[in-house]
C-alpha cells in the first residue's frame, strides 16, 4: 500500500510541476506582450479601439499630445484604429461677460503677447518664447495712419486660410509674430458631409454621425502675420471642445503634422492689458479627441467680446466691423461661438447678429458639448481702426459695404444725400454730437445760433453707452452734416447716408494723426466727405490750467513721448472746447456749398 501511495504522490507532483511550468510560460508571454504594447502602442492602453474618449472621460484640458510617429512605427499602427481616430468633427460654445469702456491702450506695450505665440507639441513642455515686435505710434503725423493697408490677401476661394485676432489701440501697432511656426504635410481623401444642423444636433445617437474625412491642408492652421489680429482657419474634420478651450483638426492616417497655436480671438494684438481678460484658445492638429455630441453643417466663427467693448468706438472697430468682414460672406449660414460673452452687449446689437447668423449664439465658456464642424475660423479679420482693407478682406469687402450693411440692418431710409438744389426750400440738417464729461462744447448755444444763421436746421444729440442704437441710427441717417469733438460719439458716422459730411473737431495737443486714423480715413473709405478742424490755443480750456508760455502750448508733440496713456490724460480727459465761431464758420459754409453741388 505504501508503494502505491508513493507512486500516486510522485505522479501528482509531476502534474503540478507541469502545470506550474505552463503557468510560468503563460505569465511570461503575457508580460512580454504587455511590455511590447506599452512601448510600441501606448495609445492602445489609454484609449479605446476607435480612438475616441467619451465626453465624460475626456480630460479637462483636452490638450492630448502624441509625438509624430516615425515611419517604422506608423507602418505598424493599426489601420482600423487610425481610421477611427480621424473620423469625427466638433463645435464649441463660449461665454464670459467682459465689459470695458476704457478707450485706453498702453503705448509702451509694443511687444507681441506670449499668449499669441504658437507652441509646438513635439516638445514635452510647451515652450513660450516672447516675441518683441516694434510698435509704430500714430501719435504725431497723419501719414502714419495710412500704413495699415498693404497688399492683397493670398487666399483660395475654396480653401481660404484665415486666422484669429488680437490688437492695440489706435496708437499702437505691433508687427508680425514671426516665431509662430508653420508645419505642413497633410493628406486627405474625399469631401465632408455634415447632415445635422446646430438646432437639430443635440442627439448623441451615433446613427446621425456624418462621414468626415479631412481634405488636403498644406497651409499652417493659423496666420499671426497681421499687425492687429491673429486668425486661424481650417477645413476638414474639426472638433471644438469649449470645456478644454480647444479646437482640434483631426489628422488623417499617415499625417506627420505636429502643430499647436495659442490664440486670444480679440483684435487688439499686443495690448497686454486688454488681452489679459480674454480666454485663450488652443488650436492644434490631433489624432485623438473626445467623441462628437453635436454636428453642424455650417461654418463656425469663434471670437471674444470682453476687452474694450462697452465703448461705442471699440464696439465697432474691435467687433462689429471685423465680424462683418469675417462672416458676411456666409449669408447667415454660420454659427457664432463667443468667448467671454457679455449678454447685455449681444442684446444691444441683437439686430446685427440676426443679420449675420441664422443660428442662436453659443456661449463658449459655458458649453460642455463636443461640436463637430467642417469649416472653422478662430478670430476676426481686422485691419486699421474702423476700416476694412479691400485688398485683404474676403470678397474685397470695404467700408462702403459695411456702411450699406448698417443702413440695411437698421432699416434706415436714406442711402444717399440729396442735393439741396433738388429740394427747394429745404434746409440742410446739421447734427452736433454733444458730450457731458470731457471734450465738451463750452459755448454750444453760440455754435447752434451761428449754424442756424447760416441756414442749417440744427439737431443736438448726446451719444453714450446707454443710447438706443436704433433711435440714434435714425437720427444720424436723417442729417446731411454731422460734427463733434474727437470721441466715441463720432462712430455713429456709420449710419450716415452716402456723400454726407463729417466734421471732426480736433482738441489741442498734436492729435491730428490719431484723429485722422480713428475717424478721418474711415469716413473717406465709407464714401463720406470729411472735414478736419484743429482748434487753436485760445479755443482750449487748457488755458485755464496752464500759463500761455507753458510747454503744453509751445511743443505739445513732446508730451507724446510719454505714451498714449499720458497723452489721453493730458489732452483728452481734462480738456474742453470753446469753439471760435468766426474761425469755424468757413467750415460750415464749405459744407453748405458741397451739399448744393
Amino acid at each position: 500500500m505504501k508503494a502505491v501511495e508513493r507512486a500516486k504522490l510522485v505522479r501528482s507532483l509531476r502534474q503540478e510541476s507541469r502545470r506550474l511550468r505552463l503557468l510560468v510560460l503563460v505569465i511570461g508571454f503575457f508580460l512580454i506582450t504587455l511590455t511590447f504594447v506599452v512601448f510600441i502602442k501606448p495609445d492602445a492602453i489609454l484609449f479605446n479601439l476607435n480612438g475616441r474618449l467619451s465626453v465624460d472621460q475626456a480630460p479637462r484640458s483636452l490638450l492630448i499630445r502624441q509625438g509624430v510617429d516615425t515611419a517604422a512605427t506608423a507602418s505598424r499602427r493599426s489601420a482600423d484604429t487610425l481610421a477611427a481616430a480621424a473620423e469625427d468633427p466638433k463645435v464649441v460654445d463660449g461665454d464670459s461677460a467682459g465689459i470695458e469702456a476704457n478707450a485706453n491702450a498702453n503705448a509702451n506695450a509694443g511687444g507681441a503677447s506670449e499668449d499669441e505665440k504658437r507652441v509646438l507639441t513635439s516638445e514635452t513642455e510647451q515652450g513660450k518664447m516672447a516675441e518683441a515686435a516694434p510698435a509704430s505710434e500714430l501719435l504725431g503725423g497723419e501719414e502714419e495712419g495710412r500704413n495699415g493697408l498693404h497688399k492683397g490677401r493670398q487666399e483660395d476661394q475654396e480653401h481660404k486660410m484665415t486666422l484669429p485676432t488680437v490688437s492695440n489701440y489706435s496708437i499702437h501697432e505691433t508687427t508680425n509674430d514671426s516665431d509662430n511656426g508653420k508645419q505642413e504635410d497633410r493628406k486627405t481623401d474625399s469631401g465632408i458631409k455634415l447632415v445635422t444642423d446646430v438646432d437639430q444636433s443635440n442627439s448623441r445617437d451615433r446613427s446621425h454621425q456624418p462621414a468626415l474625412d479631412n481634405m488636403g491642408w498644406d497651409k499652417p492652421l493659423c496666420d499671426f502675420s497681421n499687425f492687429r489680429a491673429n486668425v486661424c482657419e481650417m477645413r476638414g474634420n474639426i472638433r471644438i471642445h469649449p470645456s478644454g478651450s480647444s479646437v482640434m483638426y483631426m489628422e488623417p492616417a499617415g499625417s506627420m503634422k505636429d502643430e499647436q497655436w495659442k490664440i486670444k480671438p480679440y483684435p487688439r494684438k499686443g495690448d497686454e492689458l486688454c488681452l489679459s481678460h480674454i480666454t485663450e484658445v488652443t488650436v492644434q492638429f490631433s489624432k485623438v479627441a473626445p467623441e462628437c455630441t453635436k454636428y453642424h453643417d455650417v461654418p463656425a466663427v469663434i471670437f471674444a467680446l470682453t476687452g474694450y467693448t462697452g465703448n461705442l468706438f471699440h464696439d465697432f472697430t474691435d467687433v462689429l466691423v471685423p465680424l462683418f468682414t469675417t462672416a458676411n460672406e456666409f449669408n447667415g449660414e454660420v454659427q457664432f461661438l463667443i468667448t467671454d460673452m457679455a449678454i447685455w452687449w449681444t442684446r444691444k446689437y441683437a439686430v446685427v447678429f440676426e443679420k449675420l447668423t441664422k443660428y442662436p449664439l453659443i456661449d463658449f465658456n459655458k458649453d460642455n458639448e463636443v461640436h463637430c464642424f467642417k469649416h472653422t475660423i478662430v478670430g476676426l479679420h481686422a485691419y486699421m481702426e474702423l476700416t476694412i482693407d479691400p485688398l485683404k478682406a474676403p470678397h474685397n469687402y470695404s467700408m462702403v459695404d459695411f456702411n450699406k450693411f448698417m443702413r440695411r440692418t437698421y432699416s434706415l431710409p436714406r442711402d444717399e444725400v440729396t442735393s439741396l438744389g433738388e429740394v427747394p426750400k429745404t434746409k440742410p440738417r446739421l447734427l452736433i454730437i454733444s458730450r457731458q464729461r470731457t471734450r465738451m462744447f463750452l459755448n454750444l448755444k453760440e455754435i447752434v445760433a451761428m449754424a442756424e444763421e447760416i441756414g442749417y436746421e440744427v439737431v443736438v444729440e448726446e451719444a453714450n453707452v446707454n443710447s438706443n442704437v436704433a433711435h440714434f441710427a435714425n437720427v444720424v441717417n436723417s442729417v446731411d452734416v454731422m460734427m463733434g469733438v474727437h470721441g466715441a460719439g463720432l462712430t455713429n458716422c456709420v449710419f450716415l447716408p452716402h456723400s454726407a459730411i463729417l466734421i471732426q473737431i480736433v482738441p489741442w495737443g498734436a492729435l491730428d494723426g490719431i484723429c485722422r486714423v480713428d475717424f478721418g480715413y474711415p469716413a473717406e473709405q465709407m464714401g463720406l466727405r470729411y472735414k478736419h478742424y484743429s482748434i487753436g490755443v485760445h479755443e482750449s480750456s487748457l488755458t485755464d490750467q496752464y500759463p500761455l508760455d507753458h510747454e503744453i502750448f509751445k511743443n505739445p508733440l513732446a508730451f507724446h513721448k510719454n505714451g498714449f496713456e499720458f497723452v489721453r490724460q493730458t489732452f483728452m480727459d481734462t480738456q474742453n472746447v470753446r469753439l471760435d465761431c468766426n474761425r469755424f464758420r468757413p467750415i460750415l459754409l464749405e459744407a453748405l456749398d458741397q451739399l448744393n453741388q
